[in-house]
């Protein structure tokens, strides 16, 4: 697997069904670093696009490359390594916090690297609380921790992970006000230096991605900046006004 570098959807279509096509003909260059936020309706395509990268599933037609190379051509585990995902739905397991943050790889991880996953994440004040500290068990998904402590230990894997590409599907969209600016100064930290995909629910949240695209019925629509978008008066400002 060569470094990541830019990701290229060249003339996309996939169908579920072989009938309705969930997106279609499209072209997107993703830079390298570069933040962009999917934006549109339920259904219009922001989550099948992802799965088309991550493969999940293949495209109907037209090809999907890193660094000009076809993404089917690498081996499945090795290319999926490069990606860390983050959602509202956290996935945590009855385990110690250092052992969710390490996430099966905690005989090779270092504590130095857990530790600082930790803090960058604004994790490391609440852990330091606990009685065992990082040996803490957590529970059974995290049972014995407030929604912003889990999602901050998301936050905090997905850090120690080290992927090149992060994927965020509204991240903070379940917690209080209070909460959700330390998960989004947690995710502000990560986000520096990798590819970052957000899907966008609330437009709120992505005012400062270098760019954001539209879709509309599986096409693109629009893309452009924050400021760009809104002066266009189009789709996204009608998606922006519906939800003030």
């Amino acid at each position: 697997m060569p470094q990541i570098g830019n990701i290229a959807f060249n003339n996309v279509s996939f169908s579920y069904d072989d009938k309705t096509q969930s997106l279609r003909n499209i072209y997107l260059n993703i830079k390298n670093g570069e933040t962009i936020a999917l934006v549109g309706t339920t259904g219009s395509g922001k989550t099948t696009l992802v799965n088309l990268l991550t493969r999940f599933y293949t495209p109907s037609s037209g090809l999907i490359s890193i660094n000009n190379q076809d993404i089917n051509s690498f081996d499945l585990e090795s290319y999926r390594s490069n990606f860390s995902y983050v959602d509202q739905n956290v996935r945590l397991f009855n385990d110690s916090i250092s052992g969710n943050i390490a996430f099966g790889q905690k005989d090779k991880m270092s504590l130095e690297t857990i530790t600082n996953a930790a803090k960058i994440s604004n994790s490391n004040e609440f852990i330091e609380k606990l009685d065992n500290k990082y040996d803490s068990e957590i529970g059974e998904d995290g049972v014995t921790l407030s929604g912003g402590q889990r999602q901050r230990l998301s936050i905090a894997r997905a850090i120690a992970k080290d992927s090149p590409i992060l994927i965020l599907d509204e991240a903070t969209s379940a917690l209080d006000s209070a909460t959700e600016k330390l998960v989004q100064s947690a995710i502000n930290k990560m986000q520096k230096g990798r590819t970052t995909i957000i899907i966008a629910h609330r437009l709120s949240t992505i005012k400062n991605a270098d760019r954001i695209i539209v879709l509309k019925d599986g096409e693109i629509i629009e893309q452009g900046t924050h400021s760009e978008l809104i002066k266009a008066s189009g789709e996204y400002l009608k998606l922006t006004q519906q939800q003030t």
